[in-house]
């Protein structure tokens, strides 16, 4: 299956290629790096939907299910699954795509939570 057609309609919040500056000392790429690339996407999500700044304060566990090699395509997608008073949920996953194919495959996925915060990095509401 086609990532097109997994995510019928969605754009991605975030599309890199993994480069070689991006393994780890075995050639695979770092595990950091996907997460740092999720967090970014979930980072962008919230403070689109807060209106403002917005900070991780949390990450449920996650699994890599299959590993990313240098030069494929990483497409990062997120959803707001839960918005409290000043916090909100974000679903993320992450899909790869060799360079040269259509077909995709998950490689993780894991839940950011964050909270809108003001100037002076208390929490506010996420309507303000």
């Amino acid at each position: 299956m086609t990532e097109a057609e997994i995510h019928a309609g969605r754009d991605p919040a975030i599309r890199v290629t993994a480069m070689p500056r991006d393994t780890n000392a075995y050639g695979d790429i770092f595990g950091g790096w996907l997460v740092s690339i999720m967090d970014n996407a979930a980072g962008l999500t919230a403070a689109r939907h807060s209106r403002g700044r917005a900070v991780t304060v949390a990450m449920d566990s996650m699994q890599f299910l299959e590993p990313v090699q240098v030069g494929c395509e990483v497409s990062v997608y997120t959803e707001i699954e839960k918005v409290g008073r000043s916090s909100m949920v974000i679903a993320v996953e992450a899909w790869r795509r060799e360079r040269h194919s259509e077909a995709a495959s998950k490689v993780t996925q894991a839940k950011f939570t964050f909270v809108a915060i003001d100037d002076d990095g208390r929490p506010r509401p996420v309507n303000a």
